[in-house]
């Protein structure tokens, strides 16, 4: 059995904490571990190898970081040049397991869901998976706690166990939703499955022959290195886009449903958040540095400031360094809206943090004014920013902890703390850690232009073509 973790995902559903280049997997919102970490640590007993992981190519090294830090540093990393949908990142997935000529069971999750019990849902995976090996194509269904309209329901056949899928229904209104539940006899549609790569395939072919074609060829046209496999953008491109629910599932005569009590949840909103967070005795759910009197069912989340609540009731606070977002928590839903307008407005709260990762580290813009920007730099034990040059802006540099190696020009110098060097505007640079704990230094930005885009490149280890 391999999990197929899929890490796509645009992040506006939680703005202002979760943003297009830093989504909700890679957020720790229940636990130390982030969503990602904690979808494989579920998994992890039942696999039989390391996961395939499908991402995004911004997020290829957020995702390969997070796997080594939950000690899984050999999973496979499939790159999409482009969003495609469910479908075909599944058919990649399922084409790279077999490649060897192997047929595993492939596992499919979501890396941005909450289930509380891992043991209950490894043991449905494992009641589930005879059906898979004789070819079903098997979803787990979520035993309805309430009439949820945004949730697609799954009508299951009379019996107990694995059963076949009657139906497939979108989202209901409240009263559809309401006579579903008393039914018994639909369960919600999670996004979870559990298949023979061959049986997914086949029905691809059956169904989606383009789309099974375009993966073929995208995979076979890849071009792989020591962390990643980049799937050929052109035919990738050809793909249809198309959820596998749309492709397969609601077409296959092989569609079986396993309804399971698990304590799932896909974090879809601040709300559904509040629902799996720690409360107090009075429904409050608060992280960070939280101080509330006379709030009953709020939702607070500090990401550094002092947060002050009084006298409040089912609202939603979320204070990040660069947006607070104050909502009632029956409207979170068009939290969506909100990002849409940011997007319309041009505005870069919808795709960054004021902290920003990269491969090499990160680094937190914590002042910007006319020709001048201050940031705060780290850099991880070992590693290197691009070669590069500017040709808008020159650049200081104080150590503030750590050892700094740094090429100027012709010269290569190493600084200590509380140690500084001028990067003057035009000048070849580069910025190292030769050392075994992280370097912190303060740069100094000074010139007309302060973009991320005044950057070239001369040489990358990262491989990166895009100025960061």
């Amino acid at each position: 059995m391999i999990p197929v973790i899929l890490s796509g995902g645009s992040g506006t559903r939680l703005w202002p904490l979760s943003r297009e280049a830093f989504p909700k997997q890679f957020l720790a919102l229940v636990g130390s571990d982030s969503m990602l970490q904690a979808t494989w640590h579920r998994v992890a007993p039942l696999a039989s190898g390391a996961p395939i992981v499908v991402a995004g190519e911004t997020h290829r090294f957020m995702v390969a970081e997070q796997l080594r830090e939950a000690g899984c540093a050999d999973a496979t990393i499939l790159l999409e040049p482009l969003a495609r949908n469910t479908a075909p990142a599944i058919a990649a997935a399922a084409l790279e397991a077999t490649w060897n000529g192997a047929d595993p069971l492939l596992l499919v999750l979501p890396s941005d869901h909450v289930i509380v019990d891992a043991a209950a849902f490894r043991a449905a995976v494992l009641a589930a998976s005879a059906a898979a090996e004789a070819g079903a194509l098997v979803t787990f269904g979520i035993v309805p706690t309430g009439p949820e309209t945004g949730y697609g329901y799954i009508k299951a056949a009379a019996g107990e166990g694995v059963r076949a899928v009657e139906r497939f229904v979108e989202k209901p209104d409240a009263a559809t939703a309401a006579a579903y539940v008393a039914s018994g006899d639909y369960a919600w549609n999670s996004g979870m499955f559990l298949f023979r790569a061959s049986a997914y395939l086949a029905e691809l072919e059956r169904h989606q022959p383009a789309m099974l074609a375009a993966c073929r060829e995208a995979l076979a046209r890849a071009r792989r290195d020591v962390d990643f496999v980049r799937l050929d953008q052109a035919a990738f491109a050809a793909s249809p886009s198309d959820s596998i629910d749309y492709a397969v599932m609601e077409k296959t005569a092989h569609a079986a449903v396993l309804a399971i009590d698990a304590g799932w949840n896909d974090v879809g909103s601040w709300a559904a958040l509040w629902q799996v967070a720690e409360q107090d005795g009075q429904g409050n759910a608060h992280h960070g540095d939280v101080v509330a009197q006379d709030c009953r069912d709020t939702l607070a989340w500090g990401d550094g400031r002092l947060l002050a609540l009084l006298g409040l009731r089912d609202v939603v606070v979320v204070d990040t360094a660069d947006a607070v977002l104050v909502a009632h928590k029956d409207r979170v839903q068009d939290v969506k809206g909100i990002v849409a307008e940011l997007k319309h407005r041009a505005r870069p709260e919808t795709g960054l943090h004021r902290k920003v990762y990269r491969p090499w580290g990160h680094y937190d813009s914590v002042d910007v004014g006319e020709r001048f920007q201050v940031k705060r730099i780290t850099v991880k034990p070992g590693a290197a920013l691009s070669l590069q040059m500017h040709h808008h802006r020159a650049e200081h540099w104080i150590v503030v902890s750590g050892t700094a190696k740094v090429t100027r020009g012709e010269e290569v110098i190493l600084l200590g703390e509380n140690q500084s060097t001028y990067i003057p505007l035009g000048v070849k640079h580069r910025l190292e850690n030769p050392g075994v704990v992280p370097l912190e230094l303060v740069e100094v930005q000074s010139g007309s232009y302060l973009g991320e885009d005044d950057i070239v490149r001369f040489e990358d280890v990262y491989g990166r073509d895009a100025p960061g």
